[in-house]
């Protein structure tokens, strides 16, 4: 079985380097880019391409802005690679003691809340701190485990600076269908 672990570290690894993407299984299914676990306001704006993904908290400054982002295959598939393109503009230098505040639904059920150090997760996706401020275009696959359990996953990411600069806040919902025999 897949840990829960590994799923939201997965999340937080694209999603805070470039605010990708998740790198999740299944079927991705938003409802009017909406979730009932969005961050509060429910203020989401779609990010353009290909992908579930949206930008939470839209009317707050974030320090990174995410020109697109595309998922391939979208959705996903099971035991097989998926490929993560974005392309992001960062206005302001990323120090050591940045930190990403995670929170993964299963349904209903919370099953995390965590708080990861963002410089040691995005080694994951080739890159260090200091993050320097201008464009960045990141192409990452990433191997779909084939043991995700099914159901529906809502995925909360939000980035910090060492000083609370709020570096973005990221949602998705992701839907890992039950396999047929």
């Amino acid at each position: 079985m897949v840990s829960i672990k590994i799923l939201a570290l997965t999340a937080v690894i694209s999603t805070t380097t470039t605010a990708l993407s998740l790198p999740l299984v299944g079927a991705f299914d938003t409802i009017k880019g909406q979730s009932l676990f969005n961050l509060p306001g429910n203020d989401n704006k779609p990010i353009p391409g290909d992908s579930p993904m949206s930008v939470c908290d839209a009317s707050e400054p974030q320090l990174l802005e995410l020109k697109s982002l595309t998922i391939s295959p979208n959705p996903p598939l099971r035991g097989e690679n998926m490929t993560i393109s974005a392309v992001a503009y960062l206005s302001k230098d990323i120090a050591e003691g940045a930190y990403v505040e995670v929170d993964v639904f299963y349904g209903y059920i919370k099953l995390l809340h965590q708080t990861y150090d963002l410089c040691e997760q995005i080694g994951e996706v080739d890159m260090e701190c200091p993050l320097k401020a201008g464009e960045y275009t990141i192409i990452k696959q990433v191997a779909i485990p084939d043991q995700v359990p099914p159901g529906k996953y809502v995925v909360n990411a939000r980035a910090f600076t060492e000083e609370d600069d709020y570096i973005t806040c990221l949602s998705a919902t992701v839907v890992f269908p039950v396999a047929l025999l």
